[in-house]
C-alpha cells in the first residue's frame, strides 16, 4: 500500500458495512481499525486474517470514542467480568488509544479460555483491554516505565502516526545493501552496525565499552556514518546489556527521533540498565553522555515485538525477531532486504546450549544469504564444561569457604547471570541456613523476570505460575547500601551476589575494596571478563591491582582472597556450541562475517580463528571485518 486512501479501499472491500468503520489510523509498524461495531466485526472469525493479508501488515481494532462507555461504568463492569482470583493490581484507562489496562497477578484469568472474558470486555465496555502481569515482588522500574508510558500517550500517538505515514511512502526498486562496522568487531564493547539500501539506514545496536574511559574505545564510530543522526530511519535492539543498548540515549539527545524495535522485556531491561549506567557515570565524576531526560525520550519511542512477528522497519527493509538464548527478551534479527534481494541473519550475542533460564537459541529462518555472528568465545580453546559439574564446583567452593569462615563475592551482570545463578543456589543450597545477599540492580531485574515468563524455559514458568517463584526465597537477602560495610566487616560467612559482573564499578568493586584482604573470603568468577576489565587483571594472577578512591586518585589494593574461576554460566556460547549452531542452521549461510570477539592472552582474534573454522566446516566465505569496514553484500 503506498497511502492511506488505497488502505481504507482495500478495507472497505472486505469489512461489512454493518462493522461502521469510522477512520483508520496506522501506528508505527501496525495498522488499527476504528470501529462503531465491533459485534457485528466479531461475527466473522476470519475477517481479521483476510483484512491482515490485504494490507500485508498486524491489525489491531479499537472502538470508535463514541462507543465507549464512560470510564466510571465500564470500571464497574470490568470488575464484575474479571474473576477476583486474577489478582487484579490496577486498572486504568487511556482515552488516547482507547484502551484500558489491566494489570494482574494471572492474566490468563483476564484474558479467559479462548479470550471470552476480553472479548466479553470489548463488546460491553468498547475499551479495547490491554492486559499486564504484575511482578511477584514490587518493582519501581515497571511501575515507573508502565506510567510514563501512559502519561505520554498523546506524544506517543502522535510519534507513531507520523511514523506510519513515513511507512507508507512508495518504494523504489531495492537494488545494493551494505553494511558499515561501527562497533564491536574484533572487539567486545560499543556493539553497533550500519545496514544501508537506496531507502533505508539502520542501526543494529548501539552501545558502550564499559571498561574504559577512552572516549575513543568507549563509544561506536558514529561518525563514520557520514550523516546526521536525523537521517537514521530506525535502531533494531537485539538485547538489553550496556555494551548493545548503552548508547542509544545519547542519539536520542543529539537529534534522533526515530523508532527503536526490541522485545517488551528488552524494553525493560535497558531502561533499568541506561539509568544505573548514567547513575554510576556521574557518582565516578566521569560524566554520562547523557541524561535521564534522554531515556524517557527513548522510551516513548521504542516499539516492542514478539518473537516470530514480521515488521516492516522501513519501505524495503522488514525484521524478525528469534530467540537468542542469552538473556531475558535477548534476539536474533532477520532482516529481509528488498523484493526477495537479500536476507540477513545477526546474532547478537548468542547461548546454543543448556542453561536454567532459557532454551537455546533459534536456527530456523526462512532464508539466509549473509550471516554475522558473535566469536566472545571463538577461540580455539574456548571450551565451557557442562552445567550440572559447573553447580557442583561452585557449591564445594562455597562449601569450603563457609568452613574456614569466610565470605563469598561472586560479581554477576545484574541482567542474566545473577538469576542463573541464584537458580544453581536455590538448588544446591536449598535446605541449608546459607544467607546469600543480592545487591544492586538484581532485585529490580529478578522482577522484571517474573512479568514475562513466557521467555523463560518452561519449568521456570510454571514455577512463576504457581507463586513459587525461585526469585524470591527466604535463601536470598536484598541488601541497602547502609548494611554494605556490616556485611562484608561480620563475622558470619555468607555469599554475595553483586554487580558489576567485570568489577568495573557499582557494588562489586565496593565489596571487593572491603573483603580483597582476608585472605579467608573467595572471589568467583561466573561470566566474561574483557580483556581491559579490572576482573581479567585479577583473574590472571595479578595480586595487586589499581582502583579510583573517593578523590578520585588510583590506590593500590592488595588481593589476598582465594580467586577462582567457574565456567560454564555465560550467556555466551563456547567455541563448540558457536559450531553446533552454525551447523543447525537451516537454510546453510551463504556467507559469514565473525564479531564481537577479543584476542586471547596468546594474541589469537578469536573473530579470525572462528571465521577460519566456519570456512573449513561450510566451504563458503567467512572472515572476520575490522571497525570502520564497509561491505557491499549485494
Amino acid at each position: 500500500m503506498n497511502s492511506l486512501k488505497e488502505m481504507r479501499e482495500a478495507v472497505q472491500q472486505v469489512i461489512p458495512p454493518q462493522c461502521e468503520l469510522t477512520r483508520i489510523e496506522v501506528e508505527g509498524p501496525q495498522v488499527v481499525l476504528y470501529l462503531k461495531n465491533i459485534r457485528a466485526f466479531y461475527e466473522d472469525r476470519n475477517l481479521i486474517t483476510r483484512i491482515a493479508s490485504r494490507v500485508r501488515k498486524k491489525i489491531l481494532l479499537r472502538s470508535d470514542s463514541s462507543a465507549l462507555r464512560p470510564p466510571s461504568e465500564a470500571l464497574a463492569r470490568i470488575k464484575q467480568l474479571i474473576p477476583i482470583e486474577a489478582g487484579v493490581t490496577e486498572i486504568k484507562f487511556d482515552p488516547v488509544f482507547n484502551e484500558v489496562q489491566i494489570e494482574a497477578l494471572k492474566p490468563g484469568l483476564v484474558i479467559g479460555k479462548g479470550g471470552i472474558v476480553l472479548k466479553t470486555l470489548i463488546l460491553e465496555t468498547g475499551w479495547s483491554p490491554k492486559v499486564l502481569r504484575a511482578p511477584t515482588s514490587p518493582s519501581e522500574v515497571e511501575r515507573a516505565i508502565r506510567s510514563m508510558l501512559l502519561n505520554n500517550a498523546e506524544e506517543r500517538k502522535k510519534f507513531l502516526t507520523e511514523l506510519g505515514k513515513t511507512m507508507l511512502q512508495p518504494s523504489t526498486a531495492c537494488d545494493w545493501v551494505k553494511i558499515t562496522a561501527l562497533g564491536a568487531f574484533r572487539e567486545v564493547g560499543r556493539s553497533c552496525m550500519l545496514l544501508q539500501t537506496p531507502e533505508s539506514n539502520i542501526l543494529i545496536d548501539c552501545g558502550i565499552n564499559v571498561e574504559t574511559t577512552d572516549p575513543t574505545r568507549a563509544y561506536p564510530y558514529l561518525n563514520a556514518m557520514n550523516m546526521p543522526l536525523e537521517q537514521i530511519d530506525a535502531v533494531i535492539l537485539t538485547h538489553a546489556h550496556l555494551d548493545h543498548a548503552g548508547f542509544i540515549p545519547y542519539l536520542y539527545a543529539y537529534g534522533y527521533n526515530g523508532p527503536t524495535y526490541c522485545t517488551p522485556p528488552t524494553r525493560d531491561l535497558s531502561i533499568l540498565l541506561q539509568q544505573d549506567c548514567v547513575n554510576v557515570m556521574n557518582s565516578e565524576g566521569k560524566g554520562a553522555p547523557y541524561t535521564e531526560k534522554d531515556i524517557r525520550k527513548e522510551l516513548n519511542h521504542m516499539i516492542t515485538r514478539e518473537y516470530g512477528e514480521v515488521t516492516d522497519v522501513t519501505p524495503d527493509v522488514r525484521f524478525t525477531f528469534h530467540n537468542a538464548g542469552h538473556i531475558l527478551g535477548s534476539s536474533i534479527i532477520h532482516l529481509h532486504v528488498g523484493e526477495g534481494l537479500h536476507n540477513i541473519v545477526h546474532t547478537g550475542d548468542i547461548k546454543f546450549g543448556r542453561t536454567k533460564l532459557f532454551d537455546p537459541a533459534s536456527t530456523y529462518f526462512p532464508r539466509i544469504e549473509t550471516l554475522l555472528i558473535e566469536s566472545t568465545y571463538g577461540g580455539t580453546n574456548d571450551s565451557q564444561p557442562p552445567l550440572e559439574e559447573s553447580a557442583t564446583r561452585l557449591g564445594n567452593i562455597i562449601r569450603e569457604t563457609i568452613q574456614r569462615r569466610g565470605k563469598v563475592l561472586i560479581p554477576v551482570f545484574a541482567v542474566g547471570r545473577a538469576q542463573e545463578i541464584m537458580l544453581v543456589l536455590e538448588e544446591q543450597f536449598r535446605d541449608s541456613e546459607l544467607l546469600v545477599y543480592l545487591d544492586g540492580m538484581s532485585k529490580e531485574a529478578s522482577a522484571i523476570h517474573t512479568v514475562y515468563p513466557e521467555y523463560l524455559r518452561k519449568n521456570i514458568q510454571r514455577r512463576i505460575l504457581t507463586n513459587d517463584s525461585p526469585f524470591e526465597k527466604p535463601l536470598f537477602k536484598h541488601v541497602v547500601s547502609k548494611e554494605r560495610k556490616a556485611i562484608a566487616e561480620s563475622d558470619e560467612p555468607c555469599v554475595i551476589l553483586a554487580p558489576s559482573g567485570m568489577l568495573s564499578g557499582g557494588t562489586s568493586l565496593e565489596f571487593l575494596k572491603m573483603m580483597c584482604t582476608d585472605e579467608r573470603n573467595s572471589l568467583i568468577f561466573v561470566g566474561y571478563q574483557s580483556a581491559s576489565s579490572l576482573g581479567r587483571k585479577i583473574q590472571n594472577g595479578h595480586k595487586e591491582v589499581p582502583v579510583l578512591n573517593a578523590a578520585n586518585k588510583l590506590d593500590a589494593l592488595k588481593i589476598n582472597m582465594q580467586i577462582h574461576t567457574c565456567e560454564g554460566y555465560s550467556g555466551h556460547s563456547d567455541r563448540s556450541q558457536l559450531m553446533a549452531f552454525v551447523r543447525s542452521l537451516r537454510p546453510k549461510p551463504g556467507r559469514v562475517f565473525t564479531m564481537h570477539g577479543d584476542e586471547n592472552p596468546r594474541g589469537e582474534s578469536k573473530c579470525e580463528s572462528l571465521a577460519r573454522s566456519i570456512n573449513k566446516m561450510l566451504h563458503c566465505e567467512a572472515r572476520a571485518p575490522m571497525n570502520l569496514d564497509t561491505i557491499r553484500l549485494k
